[in-house]
């Protein structure tokens, strides 16, 4: 009850309120204009302005000016140059719809209004922006509206009808219909003054202290700027008023009227004289007669205008026509801030319109050119606009003149930068997403109340970032935007504290990563690049972004922006810098490869090129060579594959000279860079993983008995041999080839019956074979991060598809055994372990990875596999329909499912092979055999179906389009598709090839240095090394963890690479053709600045010449009057007349007469002075 009463209480307010208004709103219907309306509101002179905005804003829902341009002078009916009515129509449209601004107008069809406004209203049609609207509102006054009774007796919210008319010739004028808003200014008594321009003052001044924010966080003033567009002589009182409100002008030269005028004193102010004002006028307005009060009236308000130099700017677009009117304007209203203070916050306002407009050129030129010293906290609002809007100029701006990105980022800021993303942004769906589940996991909201909260904007945090990045990244983002403080794991004692939360308030610890990660996301690459060159750690984060946006590539629906994410550059930024940093250093470019990146939660680049397929860095010449530095291990790497297998069969070779080893020690005269890592214990840990082999290596140096060195000697040569990727690859297929001819001998020579008959000692010799096989596949699957839980380590291991194989065989191998075990199931057992050897040989295909040409064609018969199943499945189309067809005509008796079966599918598919039996086909042919139609006796007796000869051309018919769509089309289409996978592949095959033989030196770099069966003891070792804690250093992830010191070297050092890499990357810019043609047009433009200056100058030198003459005249006159009174008689007085002749006869003259000249003048001076 209580709130009907209110609702029924402010319902009445209402209505009185309205009853008291002090306007009447409405709509105009334009009948003769097809479907345009206008709304419109007809206030009193006197009408607060506050009203009229907040009618604006609230009753016709318009949004918040971002500009507001004035237009003055163009009710005047004038003769219009065209580039005048292209520079308004164009340029004040488009300056206009770069931010969505109001343009103030007479409202009438009449002067350049009607064609400016009638691009206004083309624009706003075309738009598809609801943000960004081009308004045009036209204030006027009643008493000059043609068939003003129409609006005079109007009341509130009415809808009326009104007819144009254009060929109105007089002091009244109609509507323009292309305005989409009217303020229709009534007056109370007939004989009051015209208060339009006052109130329109008023407005202009009211919008002008308000506030308003684009795009961004930040708000600012909404700028005002009056535009003189020719303009009659009652003009001057209006500019006069606006300037006392502190408005910007803008006056464009060339319009002609009032606008001329004061173009023609704003150079030389002293020039404003009665007379020369007189002149002007006389000239721009020929039909009009002036008295003299008036001319000294002008006069006046002109040198008052002039005054105000800072508020007015000049421009002519004949003669300064390659700036845009956008451009024109921005710097118009610099310049009115620019008028008594030098503080930032005076020109912020100004900053951010620029920002809005991305204007940065003018930035550059009027505001960051050295008068201002901005502090960081100055840009604060405008580095956010920046960000938000995607300026990536604005941010290198900003950066550049004072903003510190590492005191500005806070985690809530970047949390606002994530809440601010377009919702069309596949970014915004995936944090949605997070948001929601994590809605429904803390609070279980569902139904109804699950479906309110979709429709309110969430509010993201960065924890659902982290998850989002989680999905891309994994273990490299881990921790990311988590308190980590203090709760770190023991040593000890083996357990995980969750993280805290994260202080908002808190500056990030790595800046430059968040902001290129959060700009990757949103697909913003010009942005992401600037930041990536900013930070650090340049190759592991341009191969993090090149990981998330393959996945997001995945993910987003939109062709277009798909396109975009496949096509961004990050794989080859993250390989041109490895190739600045490793033509620069090997061993630091290997450092780079395998240490752990403090930015990517311990991860190296190597594993991030793995999880992003970044197959260009992986066939880089730099990575290979330090894979075959690794492959070869402490061997040399020229090592022939002949000594190595010597070295296998005949061990005691290996203490010959036959395989060249790596020294312990260091060459003396290695460079000095090298040195000190060297003593940092670093170059030699990047490739022994082990603690002992600095330990073997010390033991060399400070033993030296000759015993002790000798079996020093001998174990470390053992293990550097045996421990060797390569040696451990050629030992494990080896022994695989083994255990291929073990089984085969079981299985095809000694595979006995059940027990207590078999198994044999050779067969129990292949259980304990696949039993040593099933422990490394163990250790292989979850003997990996301790951190990870078994789901995902066994997803990970089964994302690998030679895992897949080897789970297969192992499956099916357990399978055989235990059916092989039991009577019933013998041959059952025989026949699976028979397929499960074909699987174990397929198996072996994996070792021709590591070979250059055979690598390469595996990948081929790979994708070609896929192509014969989609071949298969065009060619089951036309198999099932064949032989459904033939089997249906030929044998309609015969209902043996295993027949039908046969002469459906099988007999078909023969058929494509050339096996057709005509006999059974072609009746004509067919010879008598032991055949019958009757279904029983095929049925019970088992006895053939005879085929049945009616249609029988039918069926030839049918065999005949069967093998000539099969044989000849489906045959050629999976050619030609083999051949497409073949020439793909073939074309980047040192890419395939590179990436194998990458996967299979990390796989036999973590293996033991056995190989089955005799890896059991090297598991024997591991599960005693694990009850015992003593942690084993794991090889396969080929990471290292450097000392601070060299770590900080190593970053400093790629920085430096990346510095160099993108100077050159400037370099090439700047020489390619298209910058040169851009470069050529900016000093065509200089150059014709240059010469319209000249003509500016050359002016004003006839002025000063003129001016010289006269005063030469002066003297000239002043020594012959002298002459005459007889005070100087000694002297010949100058000729006057031969000075006024050179004046009008040479205006300009040569160097030699201007010496007489000057000769001339001074005989004058010391006849005078004598």
């Amino acid at each position: 009850m209580e709130e009907t009463e209110t609702k029924l209480c402010s319902n009445d307010k209402e209505e009185d309120f309205k009853r008291e208004l002090p306007y009447c709103t409405g709509e105009i219907d334009f009948t003769a204009s097809g479907k345009k309306r206008g709304k419109f509101i007809r206030v009193p002179c006197t009408i607060h302005p506050g009203i009229i905005f907040e009618v604006m804003l609230n009753k016709w829902k318009l949004p918040v000016p971002n500009l507001v341009v004035s237009l003055v002078g163009e009710e005047e009916n004038f003769q219009m140059k065209p580039w005048l009515r292209d520079t308004l129509k164009k340029g004040l449209t488009k300056a206009a719809q770069s931010t969505g601004a109001w343009i103030f107008t007479s409202a009438l069809r009449v002067g350049i209004t009607r064609h400016l406004v009638q691009a206004v209203r083309d624009h706003a049609l075309a738009s598809t922006s609801s943000n960004v609207r081009v308004i045009a509102i036209g204030i006027t006054s009643l008493r000059k509206i043609q068939h003003r009774e129409i609006l005079d007796n109007t009341k509130n919210e009415s809808f009326i009808h009104y007819q144009s008319d254009d060929n109105i010739q007089g002091p009244l004028h109609s509507l323009d219909h292309n305005h989409s808003h009217f303020i229709l200014v009534d007056h109370i008594t007939p004989d009051e003054p015209d208060g339009t321009t006052k109130l329109r003052l008023t407005l202009e001044k009211y919008i002008s202290e308000q506030r308003t924010g684009y795009g961004g966080t930040g708000s600012i003033e909404i700028p005002v700027l009056c535009l003189l567009v020719n303009g009659g002589p009652g003009t001057l009182e209006r500019i006069c008023s606006g300037l006392e409100n502190s408005a910007p002008w803008l006056i464009l030269a060339g319009s002609g009227g009032t606008a001329d005028i004061l173009a023609a004193f704003m150079n030389d102010p002293q020039l404003i004289t009665p007379e020369a004002v007189e002149k002007q006028f006389k000239e721009k307005f020929p039909a009009e007669s002036f008295s003299l009060k008036d001319i000294l009236q002008w006069t006046a308000t002109i040198q008052n205008i002039i005054s105000h130099q800072n508020l007015l700017t000049l421009h002519n677009f004949e003669q300064d026509g390659s700036e845009e009117l956008d451009t024109v304007i921005l710097k118009a209203l610099v310049k009115a801030c620019k008028s008594h203070s030098q503080e930032a916050q005076e020109y912020l306002d100004e900053l951010k319109l620029a920002v809005a407009w991305n204007r940065v050129d003018i930035a550059k030129s009027e505001i960051f050119n050295g008068d201002v010293e901005w502090k960081s906290c100055d840009l604060e609002e405008v580095m956010m606009d920046a960000l938000v809007n995607d300026k990536p100029e604005f941010v290198k701006l900003f950066i550049d003149n004072g903003a510190n990105i590492s005191e500005f980022l806070t985690y809530s800021r970047l949390q606002r930068l994530y809440c601010s993303i377009s919702q069309k942004c596949l970014l915004y769906e995936l944090l949605l997403k997070k948001h929601e589940e994590s809605k429904l996991t803390l609070t279980g909201l569902a139904g109804q109340q699950h479906k309110e909260q979709k429709e309110i904007c969430p509010l993201f945090t960065l924890s659902e970032v982290s998850r989002v990045l989680k999905d891309f990244l994994h273990d490299a983002c881990k921790g990311f935007y988590q308190d980590l403080g203090g709760k770190k794991k023991s040593d000890k004692v083996n357990t995980k504290r969750l993280p805290g939360p994260l202080d908002m308030n808190q500056k990030s610890e790595n800046p430059w990563r968040d902001l290129f990660v959060w700009a990757v996301l949103q697909n913003r690459h010009k942005m992401a690049n600037y930041f990536w060159a900013m930070g650090q750690e340049g190759v592991a984060s341009a191969l993090a972004a090149c990981k998330i946006l393959k996945a997001m590539s995945r993910l987003e629906t939109e062709t277009e922006v798909a396109r975009i994410m496949k096509e961004a550059k990050y794989e080859q930024l993250a390989v041109e810098l490895f190739n600045e940093c490793y033509r620069n250093s090997e061993e630091r470019a290997f450092a780079l490869l395998v240490r752990k990146n403090q930015y990517w939660s311990k991860t190296t680049c190597l594993q991030l090129a793995t999880e992003s397929d970044a197959k260009s860095f992986f066939a880089h010449d730099g990575v290979q060579a330090f894979l075959t530095k690794i492959w070869w291990g402490d061997m040399s790497t020229s090592t022939h594959i002949l000594k190595l297998i010597c070295g296998f069969w005949c061990p005691f070779l290996i203490y010959t000279n036959l395989i060249a080893f790596s020294e312990d020690k260091q060459p003396k005269n290695e460079p000095e860079p090298f040195r000190e890592l060297d003593s940092l214990d670093t170059e030699r840990t990047l490739f022994f993983s082990k603690e002992e082999d600095r330990g073997n290596g010390k033991s060399e140096k400070n033993n030296p008995a000759e015993n002790t060195a000798w079996v020093t000697f001998m174990f470390t040569r053992w293990r550097k041999f045996w421990s060797a990727p390569v040696t451990v690859f050629t030992g494990n297929v080896i022994m695989y080839f083994a255990f291929l001819f073990l089984f085969t001998y079981v299985l095809l020579l000694d595979f006995k019956p059940p027990p207590p008959e078999g198994p044999s000692a050779k067969e129990i010799i292949l259980y304990f074979w696949v039993f040593t096989l099933v422990l490394e596949e163990i250790r292989q699957s979850f003997y990996t991060d301790e951190d990870t839980n078994l789901m995902k380590k066994f997803k990970q291991y089964v994302e690998d598809k030679w895992n897949k194989c080897d789970m297969v065989t192992i499956f099916l191998f357990i399978i055989g055994v235990t059916c092989r075990m039991l009577n019933s199931t013998f041959q059952a057992g025989r026949t699976i372990l028979a397929i499960d050897f074909m699987v174990f040989t397929l198996r072996l295909i994996h070792i021709f990875a590591i070979h250059k040409q055979l690598g390469p064609k595996i990948i081929i018969v790979e994708r070609m596999m896929k192509d014969v199943f989609f071949f298969l499945f065009f060619l089951s189309v036309w198999l099932i329909a064949y032989g459904v067809t033939t089997q249906a005509l030929l044998h309609p008796d015969d209902s043996r499912v295993e027949w039908i079966f046969r002469r459906v599918l099988y007999r078909p598919y023969l058929q494509i092979f050339g096996q057709i039996p005509l006999d059974e086909i072609d009746t004509s042919r067919m010879y008598p055999r032991n055949c019958t139609f009757n279904p029983l006796q095929i049925l019970q007796e088992n006895l053939p179906s005879c085929p049945n000869s009616y249609a029988n051309w039918l069926v030839i018919l049918l065999l005949v389009i069967f093998l000539l769509v099969t044989n000849v089309l489906l045959m050629n289409l999976l050619i030609a598709m083999f051949s497409c996978t073949f020439q793909v592949v073939q074309g980047n095959a040192d890419i395939f090839w590179k990436i194998q033989r990458y996967n299979l030196i990390v796989e036999y770099h973590g293996r033991p240095a056995l190989a089955p069966p005799f890896i059991i003891i090297n598991h024997i070792t591991l599960v005693l090394r694990r009850i015992f804690n003593k942690m084993e250093h794991k090889k396969e992830h080929l990471e290292r963890d450097l000392p601070v010191g060299l770590d900080q070297k190593i970053i400093t050092w790629e920085l430096m690479q990346k510095e160099n890499y993108l100077v050159n990357l400037e370099q090439e810019r700047k020489e390619s053709n298209e910058e040169r043609l851009k470069a050529t047009s900016n000093k065509v433009d200089n150059l014709s600045k240059y010469f319209s200056g000249l003509k500016e100058q050359e002016k004003r030198f006839k002025v000063m010449e003129a001016q010289i003459y006269y005063c030469t005249a002066a003297i000239s006159s002043m020594a012959e009057v002298l002459t005459k009174t007889n005070l100087l008689c000694n002297q010949p007085a100058p000729n006057y007349k031969r000075v006024m002749n050179t004046y009008t006869e040479v205006p300009l003259p040569e160097r030699s007469e201007r010496e007489e000249h000057a000769d001339q003048s001074k005989t004058d001076i010391a006849y005078i002075d004598s």
